[in-house]
């Protein structure tokens, strides 16, 4: 770990109000100043990497509000990844941890697997597999082409993920739809993970090398551009280094002239997911994406910069955190009076559902892409409302 990352910190504490921890224990070690500070001493020897050390990194969320509100440019993000996979690497966690994880890794990046085991999620040895099962099934993919329409802008190859192409088909299929309809043309060559589940969780080599070998799939197939549709895949595609550029859906669209739009008159809160918002910069653009459909009324959700608990595994190997951030965030939704929640992640998707079920106000969940699909086939009886 590079001590000039280290040392860019000047501690002045501008992270801590939009650190989701901090927030939760006000624990100057569970803050990414404090984490930072723990990094430190372990390069430097000064402390042992040990399984106390490891558990202030484990607690870290990744969701990189620190980075939006940082002053001086700390790299947190590379920061926490670099630490992540040291203790990966060096520190033995307990039996139960163990096994979480690997069951994790076992299921989650395999779509075959978990479409095969997600009928018996609710009997699961974990509690927090069972409480965040969907009790939608969508596994469902796009055709391998779609042909654009109209005048073709661009030869684009989409991603769908593992937990989007298993549990949110639909997103994919109204994503090349979309696509489509705005000129492009779309390939689906590969419908595997890209990694970013692994990289997330200290498999920082594996991770990397999984986004390698997406992006060569796709170069293969001819796609000019690599288009995401899954906030925590297009900011892991991003920072691989890929040779092809990759864009989110909405930064693709939001710029584009497309077909007539139906009314959908729908009341919508919008969530910004904490890769699209603060690993990616990005939140006009489906906020115009929405704001370009007749008829909607966009609201605004409180604690916008905070993260709801999902982060990759990180609502299954820190159940409690995650759940009081989800519960906490799913209030917040509610409180927005909304017909429809939407988010343009599948893990805030699933994590501010189950907080809504759990608080006995389930709310309609849809990725913004799918509003923008059902206005361009003619209104809101076209869109697939989960709950």
């Amino acid at each position: 770990m590079d001590l000039t990352l280290l040392r860019d910190c000047v501690h002045c504490g501008f992270c801590l109000p939009t650190c989701p921890t901090y927030e939760l224990w006000h624990e100057e070690m569970d803050s990414p100043r404090g984490r930072i500070w723990l990094m430190q001493a372990t390069v430097e020897g000064t402390l042992e990497l040990n399984a106390t050390v490891a558990k202030h990194f484990d607690r870290c969320l990744g969701c990189m509000a620190c980075v939006t509100s940082c002053p001086s440019g700390v790299q947190y993000d590379r920061l926490i990844e670099l630490a992540r996979e040291r203790v990966e690497h060096d520190v033995r966690r307990p039996v139960s941890q163990r096994l979480l994880r690997t069951l994790a890794f076992a299921v989650l990046p395999r779509p075959k697997v978990m479409r095969a085991t997600l009928p018996f999620a609710k009997l699961a040895p974990f509690r927090a597999f069972r409480e965040l099962a969907p009790p939608w099934r969508e596994a469902v993919a796009p055709p391998r082409e779609t042909e654009p329409s109209g005048a073709r802008r661009a030869r684009v190859g989409l991603l769908t993920g593992c937990v989007q192409s298993v549990l949110f088909g639909e997103v994919n299929r109204a994503s090349a739809r979309v696509l489509a309809a705005h000129g492009y043309e779309v390939t689906v060559p590969f419908d595997g993970c890209c990694g970013a589940l692994a990289l997330h969780a200290g498999r920082r080599e594996q991770g990397l090398a999984m986004a390698h070998r997406a992006a060569r799939a796709f170069e293969a197939a001819g796609a000019e551009a690599l288009v995401t549709n899954a906030a925590g895949c297009g900011s892991h595609l991003k920072d691989a280094g890929v040779d092809l550029p990759v864009s989110d859906i909405s930064e693709l669209l939001a710029g584009t002239d497309g077909p007539a739009r139906s009314p959908i008159p729908l009341r919508v809160a919008f969530q910004d997911s904490c890769h699209l918002k603060h690993a990616q910069r990005i939140t006009v653009e489906p906020r115009a994406l929405l704001r370009s459909i007749p008829a909607l009324e966009l609201v605004e959700v409180a604690e916008q910069e905070l993260c709801c608990g999902s982060a990759g595994i990180y609502n299954l190997v820190q159940p409690q955190a995650a759940r009081e951030l989800g519960d906490r965030k799913g209030r917040n939704v509610a409180a927005a009076a909304p017909d429809v929640y939407a988010s343009a992640n599948p893990g805030c998707l699933l994590q501010v559902s189950a907080a809504l079920r759990r608080a006995g106000r389930p709310l309609p969940a849809v990725h913004p892409v799918e509003l923008l699909d059902a206005s361009l086939r003619g209104g809101a009886e076209k869109l697939t409302l989960r709950r």
